[in-house]
């Protein structure tokens, strides 16, 4: 499989190993100095850039009739423009905040405690996310998707980074060192708490996870997520 990266930092580096790993070939890596030639030989696309450089490299990946995965958060007041470009275009898109096993294992779990929970007035739900110094966006997308599972399954409204009325959940953003990733969800009462929690060790799984999802993706047409791709509807 023909592979356009689009980003070539630190996850595009090893986005590009395991793909090569797997098989796979490089025809375009993609970062601010050079341009988009290669991208209409690519079978699909990975996006893994930055908030202002994700809107044009989904565009310019739909145009050359490329599918794309997107990991790049940050972006997503434009996300329905680029779903209408994508069904325009008959295109075949999956963007997620996080593409790696555990933590979509991890999402279906928060999704499960929520509704659990929500018979419970006693609890209140906060979240923490921790990552290194580099990342731009805060909260994590993972978090506000975390936040996101919660509220579609809870009588819970809203997410802040602010303090939280009753309604919204509190999102702590730590930015420390270099740490990969760690998310929290604390439901708090007066008597006990319960946390889950996910942690990554590195950026493998991220990356890995992304490869898998693009040798999915590749030669369909719609909007899908890492539901589809590891089955865990």
């Amino acid at each position: 499989m023909k592979i356009a990266l689009l980003g070539y930092g630190k996850m595009g580096k090893v986005i590009e190993r395991i793909a090569l790993e797997r098989g796979h070939e490089i025809v375009l890596r993609k970062d601010e100095f050079n341009t988009y030639d290669g991208l209409s030989t690519a079978d699909v696309a990975i996006d893994f850039s930055v908030p202002s450089a994700a809107v044009s490299n989904i565009s310019a990946s739909f145009n050359a009739n490329v599918p794309v995965v997107s990991g790049t958060t940050g972006w997503l007041e434009h996300y329905d423009e680029m779903i209408a470009l994508c069904n325009e275009k008959k295109g075949g898109f999956i963007s997620s905040s996080n593409f790696s096993l555990g933590v979509n294992i991890f999402f279906g779990l928060n999704e499960y405690l929520a509704k659990i929970m929500n018979q419970f007035d006693s609890y209140k739900v906060s979240m923490e996310e921790i990552h290194h110094i580099h990342k731009l966006d805060a909260p994590s997308g993972t978090a506000i998707s975390l936040a996101q599972g919660v509220i579609q399954n809870s009588n819970y409204a809203n997410w802040t980074l602010e303090e939280a009325k009753a309604n919204e959940i509190h999102i702590e953003a730590k930015r420390i060192g270099e740490v990969p990733g760690t998310h929290t969800v604390n439901y708090d009462s007066a008597i006990d708490s319960i946390e889950i929690k996910h942690t990554a060790h590195n950026r493998e799984g991220f990356a890995l996870g992304a490869v898998i999802a693009a040798e999915w993706l590749a030669g369909k047409q719609g909007i899908f997520s890492m539901k589809d791709v590891l089955n865990l509807q």
